[in-house]
């Protein structure tokens, strides 16, 4: 296992910057700072970890694509 810290964190970033990759930090647990980054057809959710663990969670699209419909959808499945 590859432990980063601070340092590396600043690098990714000025790394995704450099690439002109769009990205916005994130603080969703505790002991981590998320990286939220958006490519076509992806997201990619990087949390760098107090401990320096990296974990990386991408989330793809199947291309398909909904009309204004799919919104009850989202409140019949999702809501409390």
């Amino acid at each position: 296992m590859v432990l980063v810290g601070l340092k590396e964190l600043i690098h990714f970033l000025n790394k995704l910057e450099e690439s002109n990759i769009f990205y916005k930090l994130n603080k969703v647990r505790n002991e981590a700072i998320m990286v939220e980054i958006v490519v076509p057809g992806q997201r990619w959710e990087v949390e760098f970890m107090e401990d320096g663990v990296v974990e990386i969670e991408k989330f793809i699209s199947d291309g398909v694509f909904y009309d204004i419909k799919e919104i009850e959808t989202l409140f019949k499945d999702f809501s409390d």
